[in-house]
Parts: C-alpha cells; structure tokens; sequence
C-alpha cells in the first residue's frame, strides 16, 4: 500500500466550517486549535448543527502562521467570523478572561472561557436565540473520551476521539452509489488518505503517519436522523450515541410534536440545508446488518475510523503533520466483522 495524507481539516469552532491546512500541529487532544470553541445556548448547552444547521454556513478563518509550530497568538491575533446577514466577527486568540460555569457537551460539563459580549451578540443575531461562544478551559478542565475504548487519552469539545480519519476511496466508493455525489465535507474528518482501497480505514488498528503512531479505537458510527413525513415519523437509526442522551442535551421530548432535521452527514454544508442523503444510501451499504449481519445489531452506520496517538505529544519539537506525510499500517483486523464499533 503506497497511501498518503491527501488532505487536512481543522474545525475550530465544533459544527462550523472547517479549515483546510497543509500542515498542522498534533496534541494529545487532537490537532491544534480542533474544536477549541463551542456555540451554547443560555443554559450552556452546546448548539452543533443537529439542532442549529445553520452553524455550517459560519466560516472561520486563522492566518497560516497559527497552524506553525511554536507559534503562540498576542492581542493582535484573531480568529475571523463570517456568516450570510453578518459584518465579519473578529475573536482575538489570546485567552478570554471571563469564565462560564455549566457549559455541557454531551456527558460532560464544566467550566469554559467566554468570548465575550460581541461574540454572543453576533451569534444570537445570526440564529435568532440567545447564544455564546466559549472556548475550552484546559488549564482548569479535562474531558475524558470513553475508557472502554482509549483510556487516558482526552478531548476538548470532539464528540469523542481526537482524531478521525477516512480515504478518499471510500468517498468514491460511496458517491458511485449517490444520484449526486457529496464532498468530504459531510463527515468532517481531520485526516484524509489516498492511496488504500475503499474503507481499508475500517480494518486499521495501528497505524503510523509519517513519524506518528496512531491507535484505531473505533469506527466512526453515523448520526440519527428523525423525520416526520404525512404525521408519521420514520426513524433512520443512525446513532452516533443514544437519542435520549442528545435530546437530554437539547432539551425536547423524542416523541410529540418537534420535527426533527436530519443530521450530519444529510446537512449540505455550502447551504445548511438537510436531506436524507447519503445516511439512507449508507444504511443499505455502510450498516452494521450489512457489516456485521453476525454480531449484535445496533442499527448503525459507518464511516471512517476514530483514532488516538499513542506517541507523548506533550514534549519536544517536530510534531508537525504535513499533507504528503505517507501511511504505513502496522496492525489490522481481518475484516470489518472484527473491527471495534
């Protein structure tokens, strides 16, 4: 296999769009500035694009220099917001001094540093709610991902690994079944390889890209989406996690009277505007009753593969990921039946 880091993204902001780098420094919780900041409502529970779709539309834009390594912000270093209605939103890199407690995302809460007035401002002009922009604490906050699955490794404000990758074969593979085909965009994955065959990234368990050791901890399970048609609600069991925990987070009922939108990866991220594809097009191809039609059935969808790095990223230099950087597999699972979901 001769495959290669294609390309990067980095999502600053969690559910906005994301950046595309030649190179990008590697932490323990993930590529540096990935998921720093999170949009909440005035209970502190995080918005993302499952209830605001709307936040795909939010560009953000950082200077070249920020993604260097040993580079660090100073007052006059910013982070650019742009949405449609919207005069451009300056947030200065430089820590934030004020500090909101209750912030929740998914299972986890505490404290985060608010970004302020302006920022709040902007953001509840452009979704219509009271809404703040909250960066993550890691001086005083940890968020640990799933023990059963990667113990000692953390995030920040990640669903729930630091890093997720994914081929540009699989995307191809998946488009070839699509009436209109999707960009990579859809599933907003940090690192995209060429170079494998389709969902090779699924058998993954160890991997190493360029000088950097990656642990394959599970695949990417898919987004549930809820639709109400003709009074009759038609459940697409797409789960990331289990409905009542994300309508815990967003504060409705599952049943009543909400219609639900469908979720990433049916949101367009050029417009915000969801369908039902391509998550129906992966539950004929991509579910665990076609995947693993032998093993207990959860109604889940794949796409990509959720890593950890195994390397101490907290000392020394060079840990720069650069596009080109080649991908070498140093253990696999025999078929995706034995992969971790």
């Amino acid at each position: 296999m001769d495959a290669k880091v294609s390309s990067m993204f980095i999502y600053p902001i969690k559910s906005c769009r994301g950046i595309s780098v030649s190179q990008a420094l590697l932490t323990p919780t993930g590529f540096r500035w990935d998921r720093n900041w999170v949009v909440i409502n005035s209970r502190g529970r995080m918005y993302t694009q499952r209830n605001e779709p709307k936040l795909a539309l939010i560009q953000v834009q950082m200077s070249t220099e920020a993604f260097s390594e040993g580079w660090e912000p100073t007052n006059n270093s910013y982070m650019v917001l742009k949405a449609p209605g919207q005069n451009e939103l300056k947030v200065c890199l430089a820590k934030p001094p004020a500090v909101a407690d209750g912030v929740s995302v998914w299972e986890w809460s505490g404290s985060a540093l608010d970004e302020g007035d302006e920022a709040a401002n902007w953001l509840t002009n452009y979704l219509g709610k009271p809404s703040r922009l909250v960066r993550f604490n890691a001086v005083s906050e940890k968020r640990p991902v799933d023990p059963e699955f990667a113990r000692g490794h953390n995030v920040m404000f990640s669903d729930l690994f630091p890093y997720m990758i994914a081929s540009q074969a699989s995307l191809d593979t998946l488009n070839q079944h699509l009436k209109e085909p999707v960009p990579i965009n859809r599933f907003r994955p940090n690192i995209l390889v060429d170079g494998c065959g389709p969902f090779d990234e699924d058998l993954w368990t160890e991997i190493r890209i360029s000088k950097f050791t990656f642990q394959g901890v599970r695949l990417c399970s898919r987004c549930k989406v809820i639709k109400q048609s003709l009074g009759t609600y038609y459940v697409f069991v797409l789960a990331l996690g289990c409905m009542k925990k994300y309508k815990e987070q967003i504060g409705i009922g599952l049943f009543g009277s909400e219609k639900y939108e469908p979720n990433i990866p049916t949101i367009d991220q050029a417009t915000g505007v969801a369908g039902s594809e391509p998550n129906e097009t992966l539950m004929k191809i991509r579910s665990d009753k076609v995947l693993r039609p032998n093993r207990k059935q959860q109604g889940k969808i794949y796409f990509g593969q959720n890593l950890v790095c195994k390397d101490n990223l907290s000392r020394g230099k060079g840990n720069i990921m650069k596009i080109g950087d080649p991908v070498a597999v140093l253990k696999k699972v025999s078929s995706v039946a034995d992969a971790t979901v």
